[in-house]
């Protein structure tokens, strides 16, 4: 029998309490580990926004590279950027081990502060207006949970997109607005974090998006799905996430038959493929939640019929006839 891994008690939603954003009451949490190579690039990103962040926490989850003498320096120039080092478990660990360095930050924040906050990986390059942009489309509309730009690569002096769906914010800089993503019960501490969290924002009526516009476009200087082993193991990895979270074969199946174009062609797909068939064969743990798990399977099968349009256009339909008919919260 396959095994499951219980989901957090604390998910039942409530209609947070809205609240309007200053100039700078966003944070960022930064996990990163060996991050030599790229993060200069993101810090001088993050430093050169039109809004800087009030507190940007950065943890450094064992580094054995330049790591901490980068961030030591950075530290030394601004009053707001806060170094938290955490002591090394040996290896990189991606999915879960990335969420337990992003608690080591969080823990250290009081939220009540702060109006959005924002988990932001160290190997990107930001646009200069990308969270003053943010913060104005979630002002304009208080629906939105949390949202992203979009990814892209640099292949051959050309930005190419990593094609991420406008139904997702991206997991290497997920803003959030701060009252829902306590209303969820923040991430997951698990692999396919960054898809859960989505679909519980879903769950309760909330808004879950990203933009492809020039002045939120960012580089990954890491491409998606590569991985400290190769950029295949990176796809099987996030074909188990898809079993974890609870996709079904059909869905997975036409989710890698859309990626055939993109390198690395066609093995890419089918490496994504089977990571999703070698997790059930093997059966390994999924997330087990009843109420998220038939969400899922609903809205997958829904936009296999009709379109991811169509199906996102029906939830948010039902949860605002449901919202209707529903007593006033207190």
């Amino acid at each position: 029998m396959s095994g499951v891994i219980a989901a957090a008690p604390e998910h039942r939603a409530q209609e947070p309490d809205f609240v309007q954003p200053a100039s700078g009451s966003y944070v960022l949490i930064s996990p990163c580990r060996d991050e030599a190579e790229y993060m200069r690039e993101a810090l001088e990103s993050v430093i050169n926004q039109s809004i800087r962040p009030a507190r940007w926490i950065i943890v450094d989850d064992g580094s054995k590279d330049n790591t901490p003498q980068i961030l030591a320096e950075y530290q030394a120039k601004y009053d707001w950027i806060e170094i938290v080092t955490r002591t090394d478990r040996g290896a990189r660990a991606v999915g879960p081990g990335v969420i337990e360095a992003f608690y080591a930050g969080y823990d250290r924040l009081s939220l009540d502060d702060y109006a959005y906050l924002c988990k932001l990986d160290l190997d990107l390059r930001l646009p200069p207006r990308y969270f003053e942009i943010l913060m104005a489309r979630m002002a304009a509309n208080p629906r939105i949970a949390t949202c992203s730009g979009k990814a892209y690569i640099e292949q051959r002096g050309r930005l190419v997109s990593e094609r991420h769906g406008d139904d997702t914010s991206l997991g290497m800089t997920k803003f959030y607005r701060i009252a829902c993503f306590r209303a969820i019960g923040g991430f997951v501490r698990a692999v396919m974090w960054d898809g859960i969290d989505c679909h519980r924002c879903r769950m309760n009526g909330w808004t879950v998006c990203s933009w492809d516009e020039p002045e939120l476009r960012f580089v990954h200087l890491r491409p998606m799905g590569s991985s400290q082993q190769s950029i295949y193991a990176g796809r099987m990895r996030h074909g188990y996430g898809q079993y974890f979270m609870g996709t079904g074969f059909a869905y997975m199946t036409a989710s890698a038959v859309t990626r055939l174009n993109e390198r690395p062609y066609v093995i890419g797909s089918l490496a994504m493929l089977w990571g999703w068939l070698e997790a059930a064969l093997t059966g390994k743990p999924r997330y087990h939640d009843p109420e998220f798990r038939k969400f899922l399977r609903h809205y997958q099968w829904r936009v296999l019929s009709v379109g991811k349009r169509r199906a996102l256009r029906e939830i948010e339909r039902t949860k605002i006839l449901k919202a209707n008919n529903s007593p006033a919260l207190p």
